[in-house]
């Protein structure tokens, strides 16, 4: 088996078709790149026992978000080890290698799900997920730019570009696998008919003669059950949210398609050459393109590696939160004041097309850079970030007093060029490394450089998160202290008073009080994410600084070949 794995093994023959390099580059990275369907699990994930609506002992979104941090952080921090070792071993070894790590993380994290055990998804999808999706992500990148000298921007989008498209394929699988085994839970009837009590902040109803913890289905979350049903209550721990079981069937298809495309790995011989080669970028760039070579170690101690680490990371940050709560971002944006549109349907179908155009930006943008040049890419990143992260507030705080279908698209399309440029971000940065560092050593150079996303994967979802419980507890306290009392208890089955328990148990939500606030009452739901993207639009401003201060590497720092 070693010598099956062994760098020697996969060096193509004479007059190899390098065209057939990227087949299998682009074949792993969208199994991998399904992390970025993330949010389609959420909705399941946070109604394990209640299924149609979150029970008292369901994990909450800011628990099951860190899952998809918890990965991104293993990503960079497996890449950084395993870039040097690619460059010794081969991406044959290493794409095997990263099929068992992300199969079997949806294995155990199959398992923790079915049992209800966090900490088993956190080391399966978290750890040993991530460190596959580290080691998947780093093992065709050297390969394809030294088998495309001649379009490093290019060869390094067509790299990574199926992680970015990995979602495409990835949201609808697990939409479909979660319904095929999704099974409704127990209905009792209309919550007028059922007498209900409230304890400990939970809400109880007599069944079979006993008391038995049940949820409450209102109109307003009816757009979000997985499967339709009526309004109503139903009994928590009698049915099943699916996911589990979509788990494992995803697992095992991952890991039999990376299984082959890592088999299907080709590295140039050592005395290939593609004749006529020739840089191709623009005059004014090309004095960061260095003809030398720097060592993974000696990078470590330039200045350009850090201000290299500093952009990755804060673009990175201002889209990665984002995409961890996509369908439920959009959901609350748009979905009280648009529902006939925006539905759970329309929400996946969001997560979708994010996918597509991140895809599409890696490849474009990447390529682009060849012409415009690595730095001016990451110019048209910053300054049109930030104007178009500004501009998502207003449109939010437009929809509420406006309704109006125009302000879901400029909100649309808003997005999915803030996520071209995102992944455009993550494509070029391969060539940037070899422009400023050299080709000989840019696997390892960029293995380390990811650990960029790792901090990023727990900065973007700890800010978005934070940032939106925070608008979330100060927009039930407004609506609160608009509902007379005895309604609240009447609602409720408590007092005011209990609020922080009702809520902490999610009896109480935005949206169930928006059933008793007085009629006039603007519903806050959409400006959740408002202090975010003001956030995330100063992160890109720091970004920028960064990029515009980057200079070439000092020739004391290159490879003296002599």
């Amino acid at each position: 088996m070693s010598g099956l794995l062994s760098k020697e093994r996969i060096l193509a023959p004479k007059n190899y078709n390098r065209w057939w390099v990227p087949l299998a580059s682009i074949a792993i990275h969208m199994c991998i790149g399904s992390v970025y369907a993330w949010s389609i699990f959420n909705p399941s994930l946070i109604k394990i026992q209640g299924v149609v609506a979150s029970s008292g002992e369901d994990w909450t979104l800011g628990q099951v978000v860190w899952i998809f941090t918890a990965a991104i952080v293993c990503l960079g921090l497996a890449a950084a080890f395993a870039g040097k070792w690619l460059e010794e071993v081969g991406p044959r070894k290493v794409g095997v290698l990263a099929a068992c790590c992300w199969g079997g993380g949806y294995l155990i994290g199959s398992l923790g799900i079915y049992t209800h055990q966090l900490w088993l998804l956190y080391l399966g999808y978290g750890v040993v997920g991530g460190c596959g999706l580290g080691l998947g992500y780093v093992s065709p990148v050297s390969t394809l730019i030294r088998w495309f000298p001649d379009r490093r921007g290019m060869a390094s989008g067509m790299a990574i570009m199926g992680f970015g498209g990995g979602a495409i394929l990835g949201a609808p699988m697990k939409e479909y696998f979660i319904k095929m085994f999704y099974r409704a839970p127990d209905y009792l009837g209309i919550s007028s008919e059922v007498n209900l009590l409230t304890e400990g902040g939970r809400r109880f109803a007599e069944v079979s003669g006993k008391m038995q913890e049940v949820v409450i289905v209102g109109g307003r979350e009816l757009r979000d059950m997985t499967v339709p049903g009526p309004e109503g209550v139903y009994v928590v721990n009698t049915g099943a949210s699916g996911v589990a079981e979509a788990f494992f069937v995803l697992g095992v298809i991952y890991m039999i398609v990376m299984l082959i495309a890592a088999f299907s790995y080709r590295l140039p011989a050592p005395d290939w050459n593609l004749s006529g080669c020739k840089e191709t970028s623009t005059e004014n760039s090309k004095e960061l393109i260095s003809r030398s070579d720097v060592d993974i170690n000696q990078a470590l101690k330039t200045p350009q590696f850090y201000q290299l680490w500093i952009v990755l990371c804060l673009n990175v940050t201002a889209g990665i939160g984002v995409l961890g709560v996509a369908k439920t971002m959009i959901a609350e944006i748009f979905g009280t004041t648009l529902p006939h549109i925006v539905d759970t349907a329309f929400a996946a179908t969001y997560v979708v097309m994010i996918s597509v155009f991140n895809m599409a930006g890696r490849f474009i943008w990447a390529s682009a850079s060849d012409y415009l040049g690595r730095k001016n890419t990451y110019w048209c990143f910053f300054v049109i970030g930030i104007l178009l992260y500004l501009s998502i507030p207003i449109t939010a705080q437009q929809v509420t007093v406006n309704p109006s279908v125009v302000w879901l698209i400029y909100f649309y399309a808003s997005t999915m060029i803030i996520f071209t440029m995102y992944g455009g971000g993550f494509a070029t940065i391969p060539a940037y490394l070899a422009d400023i560092f050299g080709t000989k050593y840019v696997g390892g150079i960029h293995g380390r450089l990811l650990t960029a996303w790792s901090t990023a994967g727990v900065l973007g979802p700890l800010a978005i998160t934070s940032l939106r419980q925070n608008s979330v507890s100060t927009a039930i306290k407004d609506l609160v202290a608009r509902i007379d009392p005895m309604e609240f208890e009447t609602k409720f089955g408590a007092p005011i008073s209990q609020l922080e328990l009702l809520v902490s148990q999610n009896s109480v939500t935005i949206s169930k009080l928006m059933e008793i606030a007085p009629i006039g009452t603007v519903d806050p739901t959409s400006g959740l994410y408002n202090s975010t993207m003001i956030l995330m639009a100063v992160l890109l401003g720091l970004a920028l600084i960064s990029n515009a201060l980057m200079r070439p590497v000092d020739p004391k720092h290159h490879i003296n070949d002599n």
